[in-house]
């Protein structure tokens, strides 16, 4: 009985060679491989930022601070006390900052309206001015200064 090729090549190479065309030859390797040696163009070319680390995602993304200063203050009174931010409590005026969206009062510019201010954070600065124009601080921190 005469054998064939076909027969006589079966589970050897087959005419390929010794080892292309088989698993992941003739391509360069399978997924990633070689991306620091022969396939190291490619990386260059198409996937710079593969190697290292990239920083992180903040899942929690905080709110920016909204500060104020004094002089603005003194600037936007007409449009507190329209907006309802601003009121005439037993003639001392109340003005609510956390209410109209700010978080931090500074102490920049000037304001003299005795007054009554509600607000998150204030800045020592701040609070000196006011406090030597007898003008009454309240924060979050239950702090009440006179």
């Amino acid at each position: 009985m005469v054998r064939t090729r076909t027969k006589k090549l079966r589970g050897g190479h087959y005419g390929r060679g010794m080892k292309a065309g088989r698993g992941k030859g003739k391509k360069g390797g399978s997924g990633m491989a070689g991306l620091g040696k022969h396939h190291s163009v490619w990386l260059l070319k198409y996937d710079r930022d593969h190697f290292g680390v990239h920083g992180f995602t903040s899942h929690h993304p905080s709110k920016p601070v909204v500060p104020i200063t004094l002089g603005e203050l003194s600037n936007l009174m007409d449009s507190l006390t329209e907006r309802g931010f601003a009121k005439e409590v037993n003639g001392t005026l109340s003005i609510d900052l956390k209410g109209a969206g700010y978080d931090k009062l500074l102490g920049s510019g000037d304001f003299r309206e005795k007054s009554v201010i509600k607000v998150s954070k204030v800045t020592e600065k701040a609070l000196n001015k006011l406090n030597a124009q007898g003008i009454t601080v309240e924060t979050d921190e239950g702090d009440s200064a006179a």
